[in-house]
């Protein structure tokens, strides 16, 4: 047969505890920095601000440098079709038809190049019987072989040639005048006069250097000026990035512990954050002073059960009530243990939580509470807040409620009454919460109401009890920065707690 005795009750106490331990190492493990805020594996936010701004502005520079080149090369273009027909109208200008009707041609070129062979500008004129090239294409295949109508105009290119290479070619029909004199007695002849189409081009060469020294030019200036931006954002980004910094700097400080909590003054984008993490930080310095009380509660509650044990050893020589006193007395410690594991395993205050109403829980405690104090046939009257919410631990608010209710019990004659309502206003993040509990008992002297919440002090000493259930409710307030007052109360004549949790 198994054993159940103060053995096997230790070992079952000290897997508990273990367990308890185990949860609140890896609460610890998992609020760690290298995992939480400030993760080292991704890139800071001003590397990956800098990258896409780069990446940002080299992708509109490139856009910008290939707007401009393409309008770079339709101007130069165009300079090249109005050069061309500049020189069309020199050569115009100083050709004429002899008496006979032919063309005559002046040997003044328009511009000293087209008498230099292969210099990149080429003339040509093409008409009946007639064709004619400039001195620099002499020796050379040229493209001049369409005809043009009298004031027609053409200007093509690039035109590709097999011996001289891609050119630009401003071609134009012409008809002079007929100024052949007519002899006495004759009839002239009703012939048109011819029509000779006039050529002049120009090589690609001299529009590709252009281009080149332009794109040179353009990419100097747009590479130097997309630097210069680049180094002013970077200092914009860290002069931005100077809050997010200081709020590094303070969290190491916190760490450290070289301060409480972050102080600022931040920027308004910032009061969000840093007010959340001021909570967390207090949160989780409120738990640390949870798990410390409670562990000098146990410490303290196991005193007495301890001292009565040494006094059986010492006092008791039969064995029987020695075993008897001694199982009494693991049993009462037991139960301390298991209560102050349970009180210091609760998780306290979380700034990010769920609503929760709270009327069934307060209806679960009355009527447990309405069934221990039955011989005093107590009266617990609701007036709950429909709207009212809590925001944070179950646990926190049924130790809140227990406490309270349980105090209200004890000390009242025939009636408790318990006010719940909901506070706050529209520009409240998060509504707040007003638990009140009324009792028509004898009340608390003025004078000991501020000892009613130190830790082991109670109310009158003949009455059982740890005195340390106010002071447990007094410690979830101050981890929900809210508040415990007591006072009279107006109504019943007893005594009136009023626990406060605060909006956000």
């Amino acid at each position: 047969m198994a054993s159940s005795g103060p053995g096997s009750e230790r070992s079952e106490l000290e897997k508990s505890s273990l367990e308890k331990a185990g949860q609140i190492r890896t609460s610890v493990r998992s609020d760690s920095p290298s995992k939480g805020f400030f993760s080292t594996r991704t890139p800071a936010i001003t590397t990956r601000l800098i990258l896409a701004s780069a990446l940002a502005l080299s992708a509109f520079l490139t856009l910008t440098g290939w707007a401009l080149d393409r309008a770079f090369e339709r101007s130069a273009v165009k300079a090249i079709q109005l050069r061309l027909q500049g020189y069309f109208y020199s050569l115009l200008q100083e050709s004429d038809v002899n008496v006979k009707g032919k063309l005559l041609l002046s040997d003044r070129m328009p511009q000293a190049d087209f008498d230099r062979p292969a210099s990149g500008l080429y003339a040509g004129v093409r008409g009946p019987d007639f064709y004619w090239l400039s001195p620099s294409a002499l020796g050379r295949e040229m493209p001049f072989t369409e005809a043009m109508t009298p004031g027609e105009f053409s200007f093509k290119g690039p035109v590709s040639t097999p011996a001289v290479g891609n050119m630009y070619v401003f071609s134009s029909g012409v008809t002079f005048d007929d100024e052949r004199p007519v002899k006495p007695g004759t009839i002239q002849a009703d012939t048109p006069p011819p029509t000779y189409t006039f050529f002049v081009a120009e090589h690609e060469n001299s529009l590709l250097q252009q281009k080149a020294a332009f794109r040179r030019t353009l990419t100097r200036y747009l590479g130097g000026f997309g630097l210069l931006l680049l180094f002013v954002q970077g200092l914009l980004l860290r002069l931005s990035l100077n809050p997010l910094r200081h709020v590094a700097k303070e969290l190491a400080e916190v760490e450290r512990g070289t301060a409480e909590e972050l102080i600022g003054p931040y920027p308004a984008e910032l009061e969000g954050l840093t007010s959340s993490l001021n909570r967390v930080i207090g949160a989780e310095r409120d738990n640390l002073k949870r798990y410390r009380n409670t562990l000098g509660d146990l410490a303290h509650s196991l005193k007495t059960p301890l001292a009565v044990m040494r006094g059986l050893l010492d006092s008791e020589p039969e064995k029987p009530q020695l075993i008897a006193g001694t199982e009494d007395q693991i049993r009462r410690m037991n139960e301390i243990v298991a209560y102050q594991l349970a009180r210091a395993a609760s998780s306290g205050h979380k700034t990010f939580a769920k609503p929760m109403a709270i009327d069934k829980n307060a209806e679960e405690i009355v009527q447990s509470l309405e069934k221990v104090y039955a011989v005093k046939g107590v009266l617990c009257e609701f007036e709950l807040d429909e709207g009212a919410r809590f925001h944070g631990e179950l646990g926190d608010v049924m130790e809140v409620l227990g406490n309270l209710l349980d105090n209200g019990f004890k000390w009242a004659k025939s009636r408790v009454v318990l006010t719940t309502r909901q506070i706050g206003n529209a520009k409240s993040r998060r509504m707040g919460l007003e638990i009140c509990v009324e009792d028509d008992g004898p009340g608390i002297p003025e004078a000991k109401m501020a000892d009613m919440l130190k830790r082991g002090v109670r109310g009158d000493e003949r009455v059982h009890g740890h005195g340390i259930g106010l002071s447990t409710v007094s410690n979830v307030m101050e981890s929900y920065q809210g508040q415990l007052n007591i006072d009279r109360s107006p109504e019943l004549g007893g005594a009136r707690f009023s626990a406060v949790f605060p909006p956000l």
